[in-house]
């Protein structure tokens, strides 16, 4: 019976792909932003203007779009989750490790996320079970990251052991916020995207009102504000739209695989943008990246494998 195998995760078509290089490009610039603000706010400052600003970003658009935010309870709750494991936590750990460790390692820690993913999927979940074709996939996606940013980043590791916890462990909570996410498949995206900053930003506003009292902080600079409102826009609101619409798609296992993406991206866009020459290592790296993700998808290896082992129905067909 079709019982005694569990179900594999979605397979991505074409459209899903571009939406997570989509998402990848959104997201590759967080780190970037994050970095600069980093300079002259608190982080819990930080979080608190992504959220609030992405927030009244989305508001109004959902509007015209004809869309409205449920007024159910078990909603609401459901998007106070997510919005504590999806971004309270993560954005938190994730803005203070980089106060005290390189964005480089950071990236790369960050990249463990698909590997957690699949580690909580398969216990958590029915459908979307780990197999060797998807653990080896991630695997050799991150070996790649590693390539591509560059293995003496790795030299950091253990300097500041208590930032490097703080990043995996929201590289870890992302995961846990794919499998909590996938109960939101019957609302559109952005309802679901407004909903779970709105809900974060009711969560941090108390905190960072008696952490940092921001009120009597001096007045940002003109590029750390550019850089909060990038932070908001385009990588908090617009990817989260896009990542509810994948999670709803192909699954948590196969919309966390932007974490391995997110750096080849954010290198690609300095190239194409800022003229910055790419190393041999850095190609390599992206290569390696591909070839992960294409273990993952799984079909190109089944045709070759199917065209190699059965040469004569290959032929005959």
């Amino acid at each position: 019976m079709s019982t005694t195998k569990p179900a594999a995760p979605p397979a991505m078509a074409f459209a899903d792909w571009l939406l997570l290089i989509a998402l990848s490009v959104a997201w590759g610039g967080s780190f970037f932003f994050s970095k600069v603000a980093v300079a002259e706010l608190p982080p819990l400052t930080i979080v608190l203007v992504r959220v609030g600003l992405a927030a009244l970003a989305l508001l109004p658009v959902l509007r015209l779009a004809g869309l409205a935010l449920p007024r159910d309870r078990g909603t609401w709750a459901a998007f106070f989750g997510m919005g504590l494991l999806n971004n309270l936590i993560p954005f938190c750990l994730i803005v203070w490790g980089q106060t005290r460790i390189g964005s480089g390692l950071a990236a790369i820690l960050n990249a463990t996320t698909p590997l957690f993913t699949v580690l909580v999927a398969h216990v958590l979940t029915t459908e979307e079970k780990l197999t060797p074709k998807r653990l080896a996939g991630v695997l050799l996606g991150l070996a790649g990251v590693v390539v591509l940013i560059g293995p003496q980043v790795l030299g950091g590791l253990g300097g500041e052991v208590t930032a490097q916890i703080a990043i995996l462990g929201a590289a870890l909570s992302y995961a846990f916020a794919g499998i909590f996410g996938r109960r939101f498949r019957k609302l559109p995206p952005m309802v679901t995207a407004t909903g779970q900053v709105s809900a974060t930003t009711v969560m941090i506003l108390p905190v960072v009102a008696l952490a940092d009292r921001p009120w009597t902080l001096p007045m940002p600079s003109g590029t750390t504000l550019l850089s909060l409102a990038g932070l908001a826009v385009l990588s908090t609101s617009l990817a989260y739209v896009l990542y509810f619409k994948l999670l709803s798609r192909v699954g948590a296992t196969n919309t966390v695989l932007v974490t391995l993406l997110i750096p080849p991206s954010a290198m690609l866009l300095g190239h194409l943008v800022l003229g910055e020459v790419l190393s041999g290592r850095a190609w390599a790296g992206m290569a390696l990246i591909g070839l992960g993700l294409i273990a993952i998808d799984g079909r190109l290896f089944a045709k070759l494998w199917r065209a190699v082992g059965s040469p004569g129905q290959a032929t005959s067909s």
